[in-house]
């Protein structure tokens, strides 16, 4: 038990140094203990060595190890996009406005022709209660009949509120023009709103809501699963190091040659014809670990709400960085111009405007050389800038060469 103890903390690193020295005394007065005493220390033994398994089975969570199935995807098995034109019937009065959404009389005269009601030629309709809508799914992989989707439904005209509304019967078809789904059932709403004497309020959107299950799968697309002989694994993250510590460890598990890493992105592996053995294959090669390895330094920038994020890689080389706020203030008095008694004019009402700029003193600050991502933040919280202005801050030192990461802007 010692020797495996050991070789496990040569793997684990120095976790359970004392705790090695702990087990081999209890084992070295094991020997000269009466039986009541040895007992005791036997099972002071197993308690530590349940313990020493304990911790060295955390450190290798610890290293950050990931299953193939956490950083690859199947070639092949992905989900399709569905799309449908439908109509929503059962508003309260919220519906399109006919006369600035004629597809909608369109689609009630189509929809209605097919019911087997028609209409008279030239019949101008006013509806209020209808409304028409988008309905987007999404079919998964190995989808069968029978099966049901959630749908999204989303105003496409002028409706503004599809509280207590009903999806009638809609198609949905895929990117080849074929029908995978029907959908049909009442709009759940995440909002609320009411409107009185000019007054309204609104929580969250009114004009787009769900139906959980609410469309029911008719036919599915061909998912095969691999090419042949041959599985490829598609890296969610293209990485030449993680692709061949991805291919290393299928080839420990299955057997030399039984993976080949072919770029940054794809792993061919060779699988099993038989369907029931190539399923048991991929359940066994998915849950292998494998190394992440290391992602490069990177910097998002959000431009339109000023938020900065940035990994732990980021690092910075000493700079100077001085950072000045210019303020521009417009304000405009209204001036009346009164004349003099008895001088026959009249009394004229201006506008004076004053413009008043001002410029902050910028304080020069030095940037030290920073190797972890808390030193980092410390560095740029010394400068003082409001997010929108650190969008500038971390471009210039970009462009110095201070800032080693990547920019990304979204």
């Amino acid at each position: 038990m010692i020797s495996r103890l050991s070789a496990s903390r040569t793997r684990s690193g120095p976790v359970n140094d004392r705790l090695t020295r702990a087990l081999r005394g209890a084992t070295t007065h094991d020997t000269r203990l009466n039986p009541r005493h040895r007992l005791r220390y036997r099972l002071r033994f197993a308690t530590l060595l349940v313990v020493a398994t304990l911790l060295g089975g955390g450190a290798e969570v610890a290293w950050g190890q990931s299953r193939i199935k956490d950083l690859a995807t199947l070639q092949g098995v992905r989900p399709n996009q569905l799309v449908g034109y439908g109509i929503v019937a059962g508003l309260d009065g919220s519906g399109d406005q006919t006369t600035q959404t004629p597809f909608t009389v369109q689609s009630i005269i189509s929809m209605l022709g097919q019911l087997g009601v028609q209409l008279p030629a030239n019949t101008s309709l006013q509806l209020r209660n209808v409304a028409a809508v988008m309905v987007t799914a999404t079919l998964p992989a190995f989808a069968r009949p029978g099966q049901t989707l959630d749908v999204t439904v989303s105003s496409m005209g002028n409706s503004r509120n599809l509280r207590g509304g009903t999806l009638l019967m809609t198609p949905l078809r895929g990117a080849d023009g074929q029908i995978y789904s029907v959908a049909q059932g009442n709009i759940l709403l995440g909002g609320v709103g009411a409107s009185a004497g000019g007054s309204s309020v609104q929580v969250n959107q009114l004009n787009s809501g769900r139906i959980p299950n609410g469309a029911t799968v008719e036919r599915t697309p061909a998912t095969p699963v691999g090419q042949g002989d041959f599985v490829n694994l598609e890296l969610r993250d293209a990485d030449f190091t993680t692709a061949n510590r991805m291919a290393a460890a299928i080839n420990t598990s299955f057997g030399e040659g039984t993976a080949q890493a072919l770029d940054a992105r794809h792993v061919r592996v060779t699988a099993p014809v038989d369907n029931h053995q190539r399923v048991g294959f991929l359940s066994r090669m998915e849950n292998l670990a494998v190394a992440r390895a290391e992602a490069s330094p990177r910097v998002i920038i959000n431009a339109r709400t000023g938020s900065v994020v940035m990994n732990q890689l980021v690092t910075v080389l000493p700079c100077a960085v001085a950072h000045g706020s210019l303020s521009i203030t417009i304000s405009s008095d209204t001036v009346v111009s009164q004349p003099n008694a008895l001088s026959a004019g009249q009394t004229v009402v201006g506008e004076r405007a004053s413009i008043d700029i001002r410029a902050d003193r910028g304080q020069l600050v030095q940037i030290p050389s920073s190797t972890n991502l808390g030193e980092v933040v410390r560095a740029l919280n010394a400068v003082g800038a409001s997010p929108q202005d650190l969008l500038s801050i971390l471009q210039a030192m970009r462009a110095a060469g201070a800032l080693q990461a990547e920019l990304e802007i979204i």
